[in-house]
């Protein structure tokens, strides 16, 4: 759950500083890859709810 955790944290890292490029500079590319990360967290978050609710059983 650790490694899973430190991937959520990094990949979303990688979201802000790309959301902020979008939205402070306009830049597109920018936005395709916070878009992108973010399916990316949302599937991991997912998964740390499933290993969170097993270890606290």
């Amino acid at each position: 759950m650790k490694k899973l955790f430190k991937e959520i944290t990094e990949n979303f890292a990688s979201f802000q500083e790309d959301a902020a490029a979008q939205v402070e500079k306009g830049n597109k590319a920018a936005g395709t890859r916070a878009r992108k990360v973010s399916l990316a967290i949302e599937k991991q978050l997912k998964e740390f709810r499933k290993q969170s609710i097993a270890a606290a059983k």
